[in-house]
């Protein structure tokens, strides 16, 4: 599986995330969700709070949109700097371009799907849900009291599709843009992660044949 990359999107409370290790534990493969941040962190010189930060704007479209701007006057004019939120997305890109090159590896959100589209060694898969099954999951699994689940799902997805639609040209969970969707309601994670693997030892051996 060295060359093989699989890149995830996923609604909130969708189990993606789950999926992706168990994916990655069944192949042999390594797993970056939260662990990326870390590593683009340290091969950019950010601070790991830049990039936690960024992505707590993006739930915020307004918020968002602001701190995309900015700049300086330097001797009387006005110089516009590289947004913040630019530079991170441009150093978390590289690091990700980077773990695909090297392949042998699953990484969940961060646009990858998108920033590998035309990686041919790359599987893009979104996983969805039906909203009730995944307001369950994060009130059973995730620990989010039920009073709160529903708001915290609306601004998880909305944060998602802000990022994703700002750096991208697509609509964040446009089917089009993946070569998979699995729907865990339907499904349920065990055959989502059966279906998934089966599919990307397909597409191994068809980079191998």
């Amino acid at each position: 599986m060295s060359r093989l990359v699989v890149a995830i999107s996923r609604e909130f409370g969708s189990g993606g995330r789950l999926l992706g290790e168990r994916l990655a534990q069944e192949l042999g493969l390594r797993f970056y969700d939260r662990a990326l941040l870390a590593l683009a962190a340290r091969e950019s010189g950010f601070a790991p709070e830049a990039f936690e930060e960024a992505e707590a704007e993006a739930a915020n479209k307004f918020l968002f949109n602001l701190s995309m701007g900015g700049g300086a006057i330097r001797d009387g004019l006005f110089w516009a700097a590289p947004p913040v939120g630019d530079q991170i997305f441009i150093a978390q890109s590289k690091t990700i371009e980077r773990l695909a090159k090297e392949g042998g590896c699953i990484l969940v959100g961060r646009c990858a799907a998108h920033l590998l589209r035309r990686d041919p060694h790359c599987l893009k898969v979104f996983v969805h849900g039906e909203k009730e099954d995944r307001l369950r999951r994060i009130v059973s699994q995730y620990g989010v009291p039920e009073a709160g689940a529903e708001d915290l799902l609306n601004r998880m997805d909305r944060g998602r599709a802000n990022y994703y639609e700002h750096y991208t040209t697509s609509k964040w969970g446009d089917v089009h843009d993946f070569d998979l969707a699995v729907n865990t309601t339907s499904l349920g994670l065990e055959l989502a992660v059966r279906l998934v693997r089966m599919t990307a030892e397909a597409r191994l051996h068809g980079m191998e044949g």
